[in-house]
């Protein structure tokens, strides 16, 4: 039978070099292909994952927390290149799920802060949507295509993918068409619940040269649009509610177009590698919204064009490795709003979400600096100055806004290896997030019965971040244990102002108010029971509180509970594998004074709640020219009932092999 075979994971995140996790002191998280092909978006692999935590407010979105941080609080990248733009917000966004899973090679995930090497909003962490890229083959070329195609019985979904790649000693290219469909959500006692389905659509190309052994270069381009994802918490009552805020709420469309190219030249100048990363992204956040049996109807138009420039260097020797870098991002927003009278079709021009043809420029300069002390530990040094630009045009009822930012941040890391096995990790760093248009501009309707108003009096969040732990890994067991706490000043809070819309909804602004002590504890670890069976759990635990001006200390925000997972891989034969896990989270009763007022929420605390899943794979016997893929996932849900998923998959070889295919 096939056995299980524990693998030193390589990352690049941390240290922005490929590096075994083995070597850096950092947190890491690495989710693998194999862990995407059930996903519906690509943010639902994070759910379970040591160190992370998933909140899906509507589907059809995601957003990932990290050490109590989310949305703009962490730092998200495609293939190393910054996804955050100006209009991020600061509370769980849904950007991340504009991301084809399709595509995925993997997720790198970074718990504490990288600002040292990614600068303003890698706070709690960074995670790292890393993409396939085609692959050089032999000079006879190689033709490979795939497809998959899937159904789910409980949300009535429906998913296709197409990709083909094609490849010879000096070029590689590949092309991916997908498509998702989802129904309406289906409870524990079998009832629907309306709105929550939502479909996507998507697309990527992408070429991979070589000019020489030492010269590549690579064009990337990845288009996703949700056509209409309805806002569900606006759309039904919540808590303490009996009449929804919203008639109608939807997300009309989302969409994200990205374009990638990079250049690397391997032992150029210093005898280092260098990269070079140009990018440009577009996010559309466009929505359709009517209070509850509200005569108005309006219809915003929202984006983002981030324009970015990455240049560094990265030279590794036997005793250490530094990296430098330069960096420059220019973000344009564009918005504009609408009100149309249902009634009479008159249509008028408002106030927009955010101030139009408002400008964020970011510029960096890195380094990193990684050195060996004698034959057990290293450590690691990194720093960034970086200089935020922002410039905020005047309307007729605000003036012109322009402000900067500098800020000096740096982190340390330490590994020391007590044993071949064992290994003591540390680390130190401050981050800052810079606000953004978001935070400065923001006007109109807000979930949660609110209405913002901009405040252009803000200054910069910092947060400075400890962790420690112990690890392990020999070939029969492997493991984790971290500890972490995390001081996070001057948050930006939403903070109601005492009045109310004449819709009844409570008047926000944003303000730079809280302190935020967050501290925690993480633990991952796997065991080889036989040469057939491996078991893995996780554990998280966060704890936080907050300080505001005058105000005894309260629960912080957006706190998970504790939470984890446990998972049984089972080698039935060389084609059958069983996966089998519970996931898990516990009461959470510790609300902050804005989550038990969020009618999102029951006031009196969170359920604690466990699902079973088994999913059984099959890898058939290879053929000469055609191997098959085929996965039949069955999942058991906690509600006694069966949700049953088949994904099948067949890859296609033009050239034959003599070896099996990997497993899905």
């Amino acid at each position: 039978a096939s056995t299980p075979v524990s693998i030193d994971e390589i990352q690049v995140t941390a240290t922005r070099k490929a590096t075994s996790t083995s070597g850096i002191s950092a947190a890491v998280t690495v989710v693998h292909e194999d862990q995407l092909a059930l996903q519906n978006l690509a943010t639902d692999a994070l759910a379970g994952q040591v160190g992370t935590f998933l909140q899906e407010t509507t589907p059809g979105q995601g957003a990932v927390i990290i050490r109590g941080m989310k949305g703009s609080e962490v730092l998200h990248l495609v293939d190393g290149v910054r996804l955050n733009n100006a209009i991020f917000r600061n509370a769980p966004t849904q950007y991340a799920a504009l991301i084809d899973p399709r595509i995925l090679q993997r997720i790198e995930v970074v718990r504490g802060s990288v600002a040292s090497l990614y600068g303003s909003d890698a706070m709690g962490g960074a995670a790292n949507f890393i993409t396939h890229k085609p692959q050089l083959s032999d000079s006879d070329g190689s033709l490979t295509g795939d497809a998959y195609l899937s159904g789910n019985s409980a949300d009535l979904s429906t998913s296709a993918s197409v990709g083909i790649e094609a490849s010879n000693d000096t070029l590689a290219g590949l092309a991916r068409i997908s498509y998702f469909e989802s129904g309406d959500r289906r409870t524990g006692a079998s009832a629907r619940i309306p709105f929550t389905g939502y479909r996507y659509e998507a697309a990527r190309l992408a070429l991979h040269g070589a000019v020489s052994e030492r010269h590549n270069w690579l064009l990337d381009f990845q288009y996703l649009q949700q056509p209409k994802t309805n806002r569900v918490d606006e759309l039904l009552p919540g808590y303490g509610q009996t009449e929804p805020g919203s008639s109608e709420f939807a997300f009309k469309p989302n969409e994200r177009a990205f374009a990638h190219a990079s250049y690397e030249l391997t032992q150029g100048l210093w005898s280092a590698d260098w990269a070079v990363d140009l990018g440009w992204q577009r996010i559309v956040d466009d929505r359709t919204i009517r209070g509850y049996q509200s005569d108005t109807r309006n219809i915003e138009h929202n984006s983002s064009d981030l324009f970015s420039l990455n240049v560094d260097a990265v030279r590794e020797t036997a005793n250490y490795t530094w990296v430098i870098g330069v960096e420059q991002q220019h973000d344009k927003v564009n918005s504009s709003r609408e009100q149309l009278d249902i009634n009479t079709g008159a249509s008028s021009v408002v106030r927009p979400r955010f101030p139009d043809d408002s400008t964020i420029d970011q510029g960096a300069i890195y380094a990193r600096v990684q050195q060996a002390l004698g034959g057990r530990s290293n450590i690691s040094v990194s720093g960034r100055y970086s200089v935020i630009d922002i410039d905020v045009p005047g309307t007729p009822t605000s003036d012109a806004l322009s402000l900067d930012f500098t800020d000096l941040t740096g982190d340390i890391g330490w590994v020391y290896r007590l044993t071949d096995n064992w290994s003591l990790l540390a680390n130190l760093g401050r981050g800052f997030r810079a606000p953004n248009i978001f935070d400065l501009g923001t006007f109109g309707e807000r979930p949660g019965n609110r209405f913002n108003i901009p405040n252009d009096n803000l200054e910069a969040e910092s947060v400075t971040q400890f962790d420690a732990g112990i690890s392990h890994k020999n070939s029969l067991w492997s493991g984790e244990l971290r500890v972490f706490s995390l001081r996070y000043q001057d948050k930006i809070e939403s903070v109601e102002t005492g009045n109310t819309t004449t819709d009844g909804r409570q008047i926000t602004a944003s303000q730079n108010l809280s302190s935020v002590d967050v501290y925690g504890v993480e633990f991952a670890g796997e065991v080889i029971l036989t040469d057939d069976i491996s078991l893995g759990a996780v554990l998280n635990y966060t704890h936080g509180k907050a300080k505001l001006p005058g105000q005894a200390t309260t629960p912080a925000d957006r706190i998970p509970p504790l939470n984890g997972q446990v998972e049984l891989d089972w080698y039935l034969n060389e084609q059958w594998l069983m996966n089998a896990y519970l996931r898990f989270a516990a009461t959470q009763d510790r609300l902050s004074p804005r989550d038990a007022n969020d009618p999102r929420i029951n006031p009196n605390g969170t359920p604690d709640w466990v699902t079973a899943n088994v999913n059984f794979t099959f890898r058939p016997a290879t053929r000469s020219s055609i191997s098959g893929r085929y996965l039949l996932a069955i999942i058991l849900a906690s509600s006694r009932r069966f949700s049953i998923t088949i994904l099948w998959a067949c890859n296609s070889k033009c050239k034959s092999s003599s070896t099996s295919p990997p497993l899905i």
